[in-house]
Protein backbone atom coordinates (compact mmCIF):
# COMPACT_ATOMS: atom_id res chain seq x y z
CA UNK A 1 0.00 0.00 0.00
CA UNK A 2 1.27 3.69 -0.67
CA UNK A 3 2.62 5.82 2.56
CA UNK A 4 -0.30 8.16 2.20
CA UNK A 5 -4.19 6.90 2.00
CA UNK A 6 -5.35 6.27 -1.31
CA UNK A 7 -6.94 8.51 -3.62
CA UNK A 8 -10.47 7.29 -5.70
CA UNK A 9 -13.19 5.84 -3.99
CA UNK A 10 -14.25 4.05 -6.97
CA UNK A 11 -11.12 2.74 -8.74
CA UNK A 12 -9.88 -0.83 -7.13
CA UNK A 13 -6.56 0.45 -7.99
CA UNK A 14 -4.70 2.72 -5.88
CA UNK A 15 -3.59 5.97 -6.41
CA UNK A 16 -0.97 8.48 -4.82
CA UNK A 17 -2.07 11.38 -2.63
CA UNK A 18 -1.77 14.03 -4.86
CA UNK A 19 -3.39 12.53 -7.83
CA UNK A 20 -6.88 11.60 -6.03
CA UNK A 21 -8.44 14.85 -8.54
CA UNK A 22 -11.24 12.87 -9.59
CA UNK A 23 -14.86 12.93 -8.23
CA UNK A 24 -15.77 9.54 -6.79
CA UNK A 25 -19.29 9.66 -7.89
CA UNK A 26 -22.33 12.96 -8.23
CA UNK A 27 -21.88 15.09 -5.68
CA UNK A 28 -23.83 14.01 -2.29
CA UNK A 29 -26.78 15.68 -1.05
CA UNK A 30 -26.17 14.91 2.89
CA UNK A 31 -28.06 12.27 5.32
CA UNK A 32 -31.61 11.52 4.08
CA UNK A 33 -34.15 10.43 6.54
CA UNK A 34 -36.99 8.35 5.98
CA UNK A 35 -40.38 8.99 7.33
CA UNK A 36 -43.73 6.42 7.57
CA UNK A 37 -45.91 9.63 8.29
CA UNK A 38 -48.19 7.82 9.88
CA UNK A 39 -46.12 6.86 12.51
CA UNK A 40 -44.25 10.29 12.80
CA UNK A 41 -45.94 13.06 14.53
CA UNK A 42 -49.65 13.99 15.13
CA UNK A 43 -50.48 17.40 15.15
CA UNK A 44 -54.45 17.18 15.53
CA UNK A 45 -54.76 14.75 18.20
CA UNK A 46 -56.45 12.01 16.43
CA UNK A 47 -53.72 9.37 16.60
CA UNK A 48 -52.59 9.30 13.57
CA UNK A 49 -49.44 10.95 12.13
CA UNK A 50 -49.57 13.93 9.18
CA UNK A 51 -48.24 16.10 7.25
CA UNK A 52 -48.30 19.14 9.80
CA UNK A 53 -46.86 17.26 12.04
CA UNK A 54 -43.33 16.25 10.04
CA UNK A 55 -43.62 20.29 9.46
CA UNK A 56 -43.47 20.55 13.27
CA UNK A 57 -40.54 18.00 13.71
CA UNK A 58 -38.68 20.27 10.95
CA UNK A 59 -36.58 22.12 13.53
CA UNK A 60 -35.61 18.80 15.10
CA UNK A 61 -34.36 17.05 11.89
CA UNK A 62 -32.36 19.96 11.47
CA UNK A 63 -30.46 20.01 14.32
CA UNK A 64 -30.22 16.57 13.62
CA UNK A 65 -27.98 17.67 10.83
CA UNK A 66 -30.36 15.67 8.03
CA UNK A 67 -30.19 17.36 4.36
CA UNK A 68 -33.31 15.12 2.97
CA UNK A 69 -36.25 13.63 3.87
CA UNK A 70 -38.27 10.58 2.17
CA UNK A 71 -41.73 10.11 2.67
CA UNK A 72 -43.40 7.01 2.32
CA UNK A 73 -46.38 7.26 0.50
CA UNK A 74 -48.61 9.53 1.23
CA UNK A 75 -51.27 9.15 -1.47
CA UNK A 76 -55.01 7.64 -0.86
CA UNK A 77 -55.13 4.38 0.09
CA UNK A 78 -57.24 1.38 1.82
CA UNK A 79 -54.24 0.22 3.50
CA UNK A 80 -51.92 1.54 6.72
CA UNK A 81 -48.98 1.22 4.89
CA UNK A 82 -49.89 2.91 1.28
CA UNK A 83 -48.64 1.28 -1.09
CA UNK A 84 -51.22 0.17 -3.01
CA UNK A 85 -52.40 3.79 -3.95
CA UNK A 86 -56.23 4.70 -5.15
CA UNK A 87 -55.58 8.39 -6.42
CA UNK A 88 -51.63 9.52 -7.44
CA UNK A 89 -53.03 12.99 -7.72
CA UNK A 90 -53.80 13.66 -3.93
CA UNK A 91 -52.87 13.40 -0.39
CA UNK A 92 -54.05 10.63 1.83
CA UNK A 93 -56.87 12.66 4.07
CA UNK A 94 -55.72 11.03 6.86
CA UNK A 95 -52.53 13.00 6.25
CA UNK A 96 -54.23 16.16 5.28
CA UNK A 97 -54.32 17.86 1.70
CA UNK A 98 -51.74 19.15 -0.99
CA UNK A 99 -51.82 22.44 0.66
CA UNK A 100 -49.76 20.54 3.49
CA UNK A 101 -47.95 19.55 1.48
CA UNK A 102 -46.64 22.43 -0.08
CA UNK A 103 -46.18 24.04 3.73
CA UNK A 104 -44.41 20.72 4.41
CA UNK A 105 -42.06 21.76 1.10
CA UNK A 106 -41.51 25.24 1.48
CA UNK A 107 -40.89 25.08 5.07
CA UNK A 108 -38.13 22.20 4.30
CA UNK A 109 -36.41 23.78 2.03
CA UNK A 110 -36.37 27.14 4.24
CA UNK A 111 -34.26 24.54 6.20
CA UNK A 112 -32.02 23.43 3.42
CA UNK A 113 -34.06 20.11 3.30
CA UNK A 114 -34.76 18.76 -0.01
CA UNK A 115 -37.80 16.63 -0.03
CA UNK A 116 -38.63 13.14 -2.01
CA UNK A 117 -41.61 10.99 -1.54
CA UNK A 118 -42.75 7.16 -2.56
CA UNK A 119 -43.63 6.89 -6.02
CA UNK A 120 -45.41 3.74 -6.84
CA UNK A 121 -45.44 3.20 -10.15
CA UNK A 122 -45.17 -0.92 -10.44
CA UNK A 123 -48.84 -1.25 -9.39
CA UNK A 124 -52.17 -0.04 -7.89
CA UNK A 125 -54.73 -0.64 -5.41
CA UNK A 126 -57.08 -3.02 -6.68
CA UNK A 127 -59.59 0.01 -5.59
CA UNK A 128 -58.02 2.49 -8.17
CA UNK A 129 -60.72 3.35 -10.58
CA UNK A 130 -58.60 2.28 -13.18
CA UNK A 131 -58.59 -0.98 -12.18
CA UNK A 132 -62.09 -1.12 -11.33
CA UNK A 133 -62.76 -0.39 -15.24
CA UNK A 134 -60.40 -2.38 -16.20
CA UNK A 135 -61.81 -5.64 -14.54
CA UNK A 136 -65.30 -4.60 -15.79
CA UNK A 137 -64.42 -6.77 -19.17
CA UNK A 138 -62.36 -7.07 -22.40
CA UNK A 139 -64.34 -4.09 -23.73
CA UNK A 140 -63.64 -1.59 -20.76
CA UNK A 141 -61.53 1.28 -21.55
CA UNK A 142 -58.22 0.64 -19.72
CA UNK A 143 -58.56 -2.97 -20.06
CA UNK A 144 -54.91 -3.14 -21.24
CA UNK A 145 -53.96 -0.70 -18.48
CA UNK A 146 -53.41 -3.90 -15.89
CA UNK A 147 -51.68 -7.21 -17.54
CA UNK A 148 -54.58 -10.04 -17.79
CA UNK A 149 -54.05 -13.49 -18.88
CA UNK A 150 -54.61 -14.01 -22.60
CA UNK A 151 -57.11 -17.14 -23.35
CA UNK A 152 -55.48 -20.08 -22.36
CA UNK A 153 -52.31 -19.15 -20.97
CA UNK A 154 -50.92 -20.49 -17.83
CA UNK A 155 -51.96 -19.23 -14.96
CA UNK A 156 -50.59 -21.29 -12.77
CA UNK A 157 -46.79 -19.81 -13.29
CA UNK A 158 -45.16 -18.97 -10.04
CA UNK A 159 -43.25 -15.07 -9.44
CA UNK A 160 -40.06 -13.84 -8.69
CA UNK A 161 -39.80 -15.38 -4.97
CA UNK A 162 -42.39 -18.45 -6.06
CA UNK A 163 -45.20 -17.08 -5.21
CA UNK A 164 -48.96 -17.27 -7.17
CA UNK A 165 -49.22 -14.29 -8.99
CA UNK A 166 -52.21 -14.43 -11.04
CA UNK A 167 -55.21 -13.67 -9.25
CA UNK A 168 -59.19 -13.84 -10.51
CA UNK A 169 -61.20 -10.59 -11.53
CA UNK A 170 -64.24 -9.84 -9.77
CA UNK A 171 -65.73 -10.18 -13.31
CA UNK A 172 -63.99 -13.16 -14.88
CA UNK A 173 -60.07 -13.34 -15.83
CA UNK A 174 -57.02 -13.50 -14.23
CA UNK A 175 -54.88 -10.49 -13.56
CA UNK A 176 -51.53 -10.41 -12.85
CA UNK A 177 -50.26 -9.57 -8.94
CA UNK A 178 -46.82 -10.16 -8.34
CA UNK A 179 -46.82 -8.74 -4.80
CA UNK A 180 -50.60 -9.57 -4.06
CA UNK A 181 -53.98 -9.59 -5.36
CA UNK A 182 -54.78 -6.08 -3.92
CA UNK A 183 -52.05 -4.68 -6.00
CA UNK A 184 -52.53 -5.56 -9.84
CA UNK A 185 -49.43 -4.59 -11.71
CA UNK A 186 -49.66 -2.13 -14.49
CA UNK A 187 -48.94 -2.97 -18.15
CA UNK A 188 -46.13 -0.87 -18.71
CA UNK A 189 -46.36 -2.02 -22.27
CA UNK A 190 -49.34 0.26 -22.93
CA UNK A 191 -48.54 3.93 -24.18
CA UNK A 192 -51.08 5.31 -22.51
CA UNK A 193 -49.90 4.13 -19.00
CA UNK A 194 -46.09 5.30 -19.73
CA UNK A 195 -47.46 8.61 -20.43
CA UNK A 196 -49.66 9.01 -17.68
CA UNK A 197 -46.86 7.74 -15.54
CA UNK A 198 -44.44 10.62 -16.69
CA UNK A 199 -47.89 12.91 -15.73
CA UNK A 200 -47.62 12.03 -12.69
CA UNK A 201 -44.16 12.23 -12.00
CA UNK A 202 -43.87 16.03 -13.29
CA UNK A 203 -47.13 16.68 -11.42
CA UNK A 204 -45.57 16.37 -8.28
CA UNK A 205 -42.46 18.03 -9.10
CA UNK A 206 -44.65 21.09 -10.51
CA UNK A 207 -45.68 21.29 -6.91
CA UNK A 208 -42.26 21.28 -5.66
CA UNK A 209 -41.39 18.02 -4.20
CA UNK A 210 -37.25 17.23 -4.84
CA UNK A 211 -38.04 13.91 -6.10
CA UNK A 212 -38.82 10.27 -6.22
CA UNK A 213 -37.99 7.42 -3.78
CA UNK A 214 -39.18 4.44 -6.44
CA UNK A 215 -40.88 1.84 -5.03
CA UNK A 216 -39.91 -2.10 -6.29
CA UNK A 217 -37.96 -0.68 -9.34
CA UNK A 218 -36.71 -3.86 -10.74
CA UNK A 219 -40.30 -5.59 -11.08
CA UNK A 220 -42.48 -3.68 -13.37
CA UNK A 221 -41.14 -6.51 -15.64
CA UNK A 222 -39.95 -9.24 -13.23
CA UNK A 223 -42.99 -11.02 -13.20
CA UNK A 224 -42.21 -14.92 -13.00
CA UNK A 225 -39.90 -17.06 -11.86
CA UNK A 226 -39.07 -18.60 -15.06
CA UNK A 227 -37.62 -15.02 -16.83
CA UNK A 228 -37.24 -12.81 -13.51
CA UNK A 229 -33.22 -14.01 -13.54
CA UNK A 230 -33.19 -12.95 -17.70
CA UNK A 231 -30.95 -10.51 -18.09
CA UNK A 232 -33.84 -9.09 -20.81
CA UNK A 233 -36.00 -9.02 -18.22
CA UNK A 234 -33.62 -6.33 -16.39
CA UNK A 235 -33.03 -4.34 -19.34
CA UNK A 236 -36.69 -4.15 -20.27
CA UNK A 237 -36.98 -2.59 -16.97
CA UNK A 238 -33.95 0.07 -17.18
CA UNK A 239 -35.40 1.26 -20.49
CA UNK A 240 -38.55 2.05 -18.69
CA UNK A 241 -36.51 4.03 -15.74
CA UNK A 242 -34.55 5.68 -18.59
CA UNK A 243 -37.63 6.86 -20.08
CA UNK A 244 -39.30 7.80 -17.13
CA UNK A 245 -35.87 10.01 -16.31
CA UNK A 246 -35.81 11.75 -19.55
CA UNK A 247 -39.83 12.52 -19.35
CA UNK A 248 -40.23 14.07 -15.32
CA UNK A 249 -37.98 17.07 -15.27
CA UNK A 250 -40.44 19.88 -14.88
CA UNK A 251 -39.38 23.70 -15.02
CA UNK A 252 -35.68 22.44 -15.95
CA UNK A 253 -35.63 20.98 -12.44
CA UNK A 254 -33.98 17.79 -12.63
CA UNK A 255 -35.31 15.41 -9.70
CA UNK A 256 -33.03 12.87 -7.34
CA UNK A 257 -34.86 9.62 -8.22
CA UNK A 258 -33.17 6.48 -5.70
CA UNK A 259 -34.64 3.38 -6.75
CA UNK A 260 -35.57 0.05 -4.80
CA UNK A 261 -33.51 -2.50 -6.64
CA UNK A 262 -33.25 -5.45 -3.99
CA UNK A 263 -30.89 -7.32 -5.66
CA UNK A 264 -26.83 -8.21 -6.54
CA UNK A 265 -24.16 -5.59 -7.49
CA UNK A 266 -24.50 -6.73 -11.35
CA UNK A 267 -28.04 -6.78 -11.61
CA UNK A 268 -28.65 -2.81 -9.77
CA UNK A 269 -25.63 -1.09 -11.96
CA UNK A 270 -27.24 -0.86 -15.23
CA UNK A 271 -29.99 1.05 -13.37
CA UNK A 272 -27.76 3.73 -12.54
CA UNK A 273 -26.89 4.18 -16.60
CA UNK A 274 -29.08 7.06 -17.11
CA UNK A 275 -31.89 6.32 -15.14
CA UNK A 276 -31.98 6.38 -11.70
CA UNK A 277 -29.15 8.58 -9.79
CA UNK A 278 -28.79 5.91 -6.56
CA UNK A 279 -30.13 2.24 -5.81
CA UNK A 280 -30.56 2.19 -1.66
CA UNK A 281 -27.13 -0.36 -1.36
CA UNK A 282 -28.62 -3.69 0.25
CA UNK A 283 -25.39 -5.54 -0.02
CA UNK A 284 -23.79 -2.44 1.93
CA UNK A 285 -26.30 -2.84 4.85
CA UNK A 286 -25.57 -6.10 4.70
CA UNK A 287 -21.80 -5.20 5.04
CA UNK A 288 -22.50 -3.18 7.81
CA UNK A 289 -24.13 -5.55 9.83
CA UNK A 290 -22.30 -8.24 9.82
CA UNK A 291 -19.21 -5.90 10.36
CA UNK A 292 -20.69 -5.08 13.72
CA UNK A 293 -22.41 -8.31 14.36
CA UNK A 294 -19.14 -10.29 14.04
CA UNK A 295 -16.34 -7.96 14.55
CA UNK A 296 -15.09 -8.98 11.55
CA UNK A 297 -14.71 -6.96 8.30
CA UNK A 298 -12.04 -8.43 6.76
CA UNK A 299 -14.20 -7.98 3.33
CA UNK A 300 -15.77 -4.71 3.86
CA UNK A 301 -13.59 -2.33 1.97
CA UNK A 302 -12.95 -4.48 -0.83
CA UNK A 303 -16.12 -5.67 -1.37
CA UNK A 304 -17.25 -1.50 -1.31
CA UNK A 305 -14.09 -0.64 -3.35
CA UNK A 306 -15.31 -3.19 -6.34
CA UNK A 307 -18.75 -2.17 -5.68
CA UNK A 308 -18.45 1.50 -5.75
CA UNK A 309 -16.00 0.97 -9.00
CA UNK A 310 -18.26 -1.20 -11.28
CA UNK A 311 -21.05 1.41 -10.25
CA UNK A 312 -18.76 4.47 -11.59
CA UNK A 313 -18.10 2.82 -15.08
CA UNK A 314 -21.28 1.85 -15.45
CA UNK A 315 -22.70 5.30 -14.76
CA UNK A 316 -20.05 7.53 -16.25
CA UNK A 317 -19.34 8.46 -13.02
CA UNK A 318 -22.83 10.29 -12.40
CA UNK A 319 -24.45 7.92 -9.70
CA UNK A 320 -24.52 8.35 -5.85
CA UNK A 321 -24.33 5.77 -3.41
CA UNK A 322 -27.27 5.78 -0.87
CA UNK A 323 -25.97 3.30 2.22
CA UNK A 324 -28.69 2.21 4.76
CA UNK A 325 -28.74 0.56 7.84
CA UNK A 326 -32.38 -0.61 7.90
CA UNK A 327 -35.67 0.36 6.30
CA UNK A 328 -39.85 -0.54 7.07
CA UNK A 329 -39.59 -3.62 5.53
CA UNK A 330 -36.20 -4.93 7.32
CA UNK A 331 -36.25 -5.95 11.35
CA UNK A 332 -35.02 -2.95 13.35
CA UNK A 333 -31.19 -2.22 13.29
CA UNK A 334 -31.40 -2.06 17.43
CA UNK A 335 -33.24 -5.68 17.11
CA UNK A 336 -30.66 -7.02 15.20
CA UNK A 337 -27.86 -6.18 17.22
CA UNK A 338 -29.74 -7.20 20.28
CA UNK A 339 -30.18 -3.87 22.03
CA UNK A 340 -26.40 -3.40 22.24
CA UNK A 341 -25.97 0.84 21.86
CA UNK A 342 -22.56 0.04 21.85
CA UNK A 343 -22.61 -1.67 18.80
CA UNK A 344 -25.72 1.15 17.33
CA UNK A 345 -22.78 3.59 17.47
CA UNK A 346 -20.39 1.54 15.61
CA UNK A 347 -22.94 0.80 12.77
CA UNK A 348 -24.26 4.39 12.96
CA UNK A 349 -20.20 5.32 12.35
CA UNK A 350 -19.61 3.02 9.60
CA UNK A 351 -22.66 4.53 7.72
CA UNK A 352 -21.97 7.80 8.38
CA UNK A 353 -18.23 7.49 7.17
CA UNK A 354 -19.50 6.17 3.50
CA UNK A 355 -19.75 7.98 0.66
CA UNK A 356 -23.05 9.09 -0.77
CA UNK A 357 -26.34 9.76 0.56
CA UNK A 358 -26.86 7.61 3.34
CA UNK A 359 -30.29 7.03 4.30
CA UNK A 360 -31.76 6.64 7.81
CA UNK A 361 -35.22 4.97 8.78
CA UNK A 362 -36.76 6.81 11.72
CA UNK A 363 -36.75 5.70 15.08
CA UNK A 364 -32.82 4.38 14.29
CA UNK A 365 -31.40 7.08 15.94
CA UNK A 366 -33.17 6.29 19.05
CA UNK A 367 -32.29 2.85 19.15
CA UNK A 368 -36.11 1.85 18.06
CA UNK A 369 -36.68 -2.15 17.95
CA UNK A 370 -38.96 -4.08 16.33
CA UNK A 371 -38.91 -7.48 14.17
CA UNK A 372 -41.91 -8.52 11.63
CA UNK A 373 -44.72 -8.16 11.38
CA UNK A 374 -44.07 -5.04 9.59
CA UNK A 375 -46.53 -3.28 11.60
CA UNK A 376 -43.72 -3.67 14.42
CA UNK A 377 -40.89 -2.43 12.39
CA UNK A 378 -43.02 0.73 11.83
CA UNK A 379 -44.27 1.33 15.31
CA UNK A 380 -44.62 5.12 16.53
CA UNK A 381 -41.60 7.24 17.10
CA UNK A 382 -41.16 8.29 20.49
CA UNK A 383 -40.72 12.11 21.21
CA UNK A 384 -41.74 11.88 25.04
CA UNK A 385 -40.91 10.18 28.00
CA UNK A 386 -44.56 10.02 29.02
CA UNK A 387 -45.38 8.50 25.61
CA UNK A 388 -48.54 10.75 25.15
CA UNK A 389 -47.33 14.27 24.15
CA UNK A 390 -44.99 16.19 21.89
CA UNK A 391 -46.81 14.64 18.77
CA UNK A 392 -47.28 11.23 19.75
CA UNK A 393 -49.24 8.81 17.44
CA UNK A 394 -51.24 6.29 18.81
CA UNK A 395 -52.92 4.41 15.82
CA UNK A 396 -50.47 1.41 16.50
CA UNK A 397 -48.85 0.82 20.63
CA UNK A 398 -45.21 1.14 20.80
CA UNK A 399 -44.98 -2.65 22.31
CA UNK A 400 -41.25 -3.39 21.03
CA UNK A 401 -40.29 -0.37 22.44
CA UNK A 402 -41.39 -0.11 26.09
CA UNK A 403 -37.96 0.42 26.98
CA UNK A 404 -36.30 2.47 24.50
CA UNK A 405 -35.65 6.36 25.43
CA UNK A 406 -37.47 9.03 23.75
CA UNK A 407 -36.07 11.87 21.95
CA UNK A 408 -36.76 13.91 24.80
CA UNK A 409 -34.49 11.63 27.37
CA UNK A 410 -31.78 11.19 24.80
CA UNK A 411 -31.19 14.56 24.41
CA UNK A 412 -30.25 15.19 27.24
CA UNK A 413 -28.29 12.39 27.62
CA UNK A 414 -24.86 13.53 25.67
CA UNK A 415 -23.57 9.91 25.63
CA UNK A 416 -27.11 8.62 24.27
CA UNK A 417 -27.09 7.00 20.83
CA UNK A 418 -29.13 10.17 19.48
CA UNK A 419 -26.20 12.40 20.51
CA UNK A 420 -23.90 10.14 18.84
CA UNK A 421 -25.69 10.65 15.34
CA UNK A 422 -26.19 14.27 16.01
CA UNK A 423 -22.10 14.14 16.50
CA UNK A 424 -21.34 11.86 13.54
CA UNK A 425 -23.94 13.80 10.70
CA UNK A 426 -22.25 17.12 11.83
CA UNK A 427 -18.61 16.01 10.94
CA UNK A 428 -20.02 14.64 7.57
CA UNK A 429 -22.16 18.29 7.41
CA UNK A 430 -18.70 20.02 8.11
CA UNK A 431 -16.04 17.91 6.29
CA UNK A 432 -17.45 17.29 2.59
CA UNK A 433 -15.12 14.81 1.67
CA UNK A 434 -16.59 12.59 3.80
CA UNK A 435 -20.13 12.62 1.49
CA UNK A 436 -18.52 13.40 -2.06
CA UNK A 437 -14.59 11.87 -1.36
CA UNK A 438 -13.39 8.82 -3.07
CA UNK A 439 -13.10 5.34 -0.48
CA UNK A 440 -11.06 2.57 -0.79
CA UNK A 441 -9.30 -0.06 1.37
CA UNK A 442 -6.49 0.71 3.84
CA UNK A 443 -4.84 -1.96 5.37
CA UNK A 444 -4.00 -2.56 9.13
CA UNK A 445 -2.31 -5.04 11.13
CA UNK A 446 -4.41 -5.27 13.87
CA UNK A 447 -7.40 -7.13 14.57
CA UNK A 448 -11.07 -6.40 14.46
CA UNK A 449 -10.12 -2.35 13.20
CA UNK A 450 -11.30 -1.29 9.95
CA UNK A 451 -9.92 0.94 8.23
CA UNK A 452 -10.46 2.98 4.56
CA UNK A 453 -9.60 6.35 3.14
CA UNK A 454 -11.87 8.70 2.21
CA UNK A 455 -9.94 11.23 -0.16
CA UNK A 456 -11.26 14.42 -2.38
CA UNK A 457 -9.34 17.26 -4.11
CA UNK A 458 -8.90 18.77 -0.93
CA UNK A 459 -8.97 16.58 1.73
CA UNK A 460 -6.87 13.38 2.70
CA UNK A 461 -8.95 11.36 5.44
CA UNK A 462 -8.17 7.88 7.08
CA UNK A 463 -11.05 6.44 8.94
CA UNK A 464 -10.46 3.88 11.54
CA UNK A 465 -12.94 1.88 13.30
CA UNK A 466 -12.88 -0.52 16.56
CA UNK A 467 -15.34 -2.87 15.60
CA UNK A 468 -14.54 -4.88 19.25
CA UNK A 469 -15.69 -4.12 22.96
CA UNK A 470 -11.98 -3.44 23.76
CA UNK A 471 -9.48 -0.86 23.90
CA UNK A 472 -7.45 -1.80 20.47
CA UNK A 473 -3.91 0.17 19.22
CA UNK A 474 -3.20 0.18 15.92
CA UNK A 475 0.33 1.23 14.48
CA UNK A 476 -0.06 3.25 11.45
CA UNK A 477 3.18 3.39 10.82
CA UNK A 478 3.05 -0.55 10.23
CA UNK A 479 2.23 -0.21 7.21
CA UNK A 480 4.00 3.18 6.13
CA UNK A 481 1.84 5.95 7.01
CA UNK A 482 3.76 8.48 8.02
CA UNK A 483 1.84 11.43 6.20
CA UNK A 484 -1.30 11.08 8.60
CA UNK A 485 -0.65 14.56 10.87
CA UNK A 486 -3.41 13.69 13.50
CA UNK A 487 -6.83 13.23 14.67
CA UNK A 488 -9.71 15.37 13.35
CA UNK A 489 -12.68 13.84 14.72
CA UNK A 490 -13.46 11.05 17.48
CA UNK A 491 -16.59 9.71 19.00
CA UNK A 492 -14.71 9.49 21.79
CA UNK A 493 -11.94 12.14 22.09
CA UNK A 494 -10.69 11.75 26.24
CA UNK A 495 -10.15 7.88 25.23
CA UNK A 496 -8.84 8.03 21.92
CA UNK A 497 -4.95 8.89 21.23
CA UNK A 498 -2.62 9.44 18.31
CA UNK A 499 1.41 9.60 19.07
CA UNK A 500 4.32 7.88 17.55
CA UNK A 501 2.45 6.46 14.61
CA UNK A 502 0.28 4.81 17.04
CA UNK A 503 -3.88 5.12 17.37
CA UNK A 504 -5.55 4.22 20.41
CA UNK A 505 -9.14 3.85 20.42
CA UNK A 506 -11.74 3.10 22.81
CA UNK A 507 -14.45 -0.23 22.42
CA UNK A 508 -16.60 0.48 19.41
CA UNK A 509 -14.62 3.97 18.79
CA UNK A 510 -14.22 5.72 15.53
CA UNK A 511 -11.55 7.93 14.63
CA UNK A 512 -11.33 10.32 11.55
CA UNK A 513 -7.12 11.08 10.96
CA UNK A 514 -6.11 14.06 8.30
Amino acid sequence: MPASPVAEASDAGTAPLGEANKPAMGRSSGVFYEIFVRSYSDSDGDGIGDLQGVTDKLDYLQQLGIKGIWLMPINPSPSYHGYDVTDYYTVNPEYGTVDDLKTLLAEAHDRGIQVIMDLVLNHTSSRHPWFVDSAGGERSVKRDWYKWASDGADVSALGPWGQAVWHRGPSGGSYLGVFSDGMPDLNLDSPDVRAELIRIGKYWLGLGLDGYRLDAAKHVYEDFQSSSADPATSQQNVAWWQQFRQGVPESGREPYLVGEVWDTTAVVGPFLDKALDSALNFEAAKLVLDAVKTGDASSFDSVLARQLAYYRKVSGGGFVDAPFLGNHDQNRVMSELGGDVGRAKLAAALLLTMPGNPFLYYGEEIGMKGVKPDERIREPMLWKKDRKSGGQTSWESPSSNADTPSVEEQLADPDSLLSRYRLLIGWRNEEPALGDGGFAPYEVEADGILAFARVSASAALLVVHNLTGETRTVDLHAVGASSVGGVRFATDSESTAFADGKLRLPPYGTAILQ
